[in-house]
């Protein structure tokens, strides 16, 4: 194993005095079928800190999404607990918001209505000014400052997401999840909404979880990247972490002289 990704080197030093935010125990999730169950998840255990970002990757049918759903409140555990800041979770809540693939806006609104929604169930005791405000704020964070009255169906597939970005972070959650959020775009679009994501980031200091089964987008993103075998009974394979400082350029990311034994060692891993 090459010295750069050696297990010596599995921590984050600025992260090394945060408590844990999330934490997952013998996770298991089993799905019934008329051939017997079907085991996705066994026995798996993640632990991240308190503003950390973590990037997990795998083959597909290697449940990350699920996992990801599990996390969120939106899919029952089979087995083993989940806890964010130190409290089991019960079902979703305002304390992990999700970014989709899709971000599933409300056609008929518009960009700041769809924000409002979520606005109004986490802050309902806030003015009607207040919310407007946190709303027009996230939606100018992500580059939609001149676009709020703009009904979902007149916005691009790009600024939809973007509108999905600015409802996650307007909710203040303690957990951001993304379930692959960029996967949908061109490159272009992609590698744009992926600055917008960790410039806002590194302001609030959310702990982030980020599904992907783009290796370059998982060392860009992330303080760490979580490896996943393959289904069935997959599990946590590796861990590799990526001590760029931040906040991350994009061309010193990528010429760095680190990069490429990163991103060979995650390769190995998902081609063996």
């Amino acid at each position: 194993m090459n010295a750069i990704v050696s297990k010596e080197n599995l921590h984050i030093p600025h992260l090394d005095k945060q408590p844990e935010m999330l934490v997952c125990e013998e996770l298991r999730k089993v799905y019934p079928t008329p051939k017997g169950d079907y085991v996705v998840l066994d026995d798996l255990h993640l632990s991240i800190k308190k503003g950390e970002f973590v990037s997990i990757i795998g083959h597909s049918g290697c449940g990350k999404s699920t996992l990801l759903t599990m996390i969120a409140g939106l899919n029952n555990l089979s087995g083993g607990k989940i806890q964010v800041d130190q409290e089991p979770i019960s079902g979703a809540g305002p304390d992990r918001a999700v970014v989709f693939q899709s971000p599933s806006l409300l056609p008929w609104l518009t960009a700041l209505q769809n924000v409002m929604i979520g606005v109004k169930q986490v802050f309902p005791h806030a003015s009607k000014a207040e919310k407007l405000d946190i709303c027009k704020y996230y939606l100018d964070k992500v580059g939609l400052g001149n676009d709020f009255d703009k009904k979902a169906t007149s916005l691009s597939q790009g600024m939809q997401q973007r509108v999905g970005i600015a409802r996650a972070f307007a909710l203040k959650p303690k957990i951001l999840l993304l379930d692959e959020p960029f996967g949908m775009l061109d490159s272009l679009t992609r590698g744009e909404l992926q600055d917008v994501l960790l410039e806002i980031w590194q302001k609030e200091k959310i702990t982030a979880v980020a599904i992907t089964h783009d290796v370059d987008e998982s060392i860009f993103l992330a303080d760490r990247v979580i490896m996943m075998t393959s289904g069935p009974y997959a599990k946590i394979g590796d861990e590799l972490v990526i001590p760029f400082e931040r906040p991350r350029i994009r061309k010193e990311v990528l010429e760095h002289p680190a990069y490429y034994d990163y991103r060979g060692y995650l390769m190995d891993f998902l081609n063996h």
